[in-house]
């Protein structure tokens, strides 16, 4: 894949690294939906996205596979390891990409939630449930074995 001509503003892949991409510009509108497709898509409570326009979303490394959830809605993954990369409103000029899937995920603000009837009871009450450190909850011999076998966030 071609290399950005400027630099990007972030970038992201799956979870294998066979798929990279870069967003030049700032992501916006940045989101989670509870709606039943989203939760099945990411096999999660919620998908969280963020967008940009699609002129503005490169790949730098092979291109997704691709399912079409809806008339509507094109999400893109990678086909090897999995990874819900995007969500594309068709006939849209914007494209979200999977606030995961992002090298520095930590920088993206969630402004909003969608699909809130289909919210999940248990997602009320997770921010009270107890928390444990992985290095706290495993013995030293496990914590070698679960060194991560993922792409590096970064290229």
């Amino acid at each position: 894949m071609a290399e950005p001509e400027s630099k990007p503003v972030m970038t992201g892949g799956c979870q294998c690294g066979a798929v990279r991409y870069a967003l030049m510009s700032e992501p916006t509108h940045s989101s989670i939906c509870h709606c039943r497709m989203c939760q099945k898509a990411f096999g999660n409570y919620f998908s969280a996205l963020t967008g940009v326009p699609q002129k503005d979303l490169v790949w730098t490394k092979d291109k997704p596979g691709s399912f079409r959830s809806s008339e509507a809605v094109e999400r893109g993954f990678c086909r090897e390891c999995g990874t819900p990369l995007t969500y594309n409103v068709l006939d849209s000029d914007r494209i979200c990409v999977s606030i995961g899937s992002l090298d520095h995920p930590e920088r993206i603000a969630l402004e909003v939630q969608y699909g809130i009837e289909c919210r999940l009871p248990a997602f009320e009450t997770l921010h009270a449930l107890p928390g444990i450190a992985t290095e706290d909850d495993n013995p030293p011999e496990m914590l070698a074995k679960m060194k991560s076998l993922q792409h590096p966030d970064h290229d």
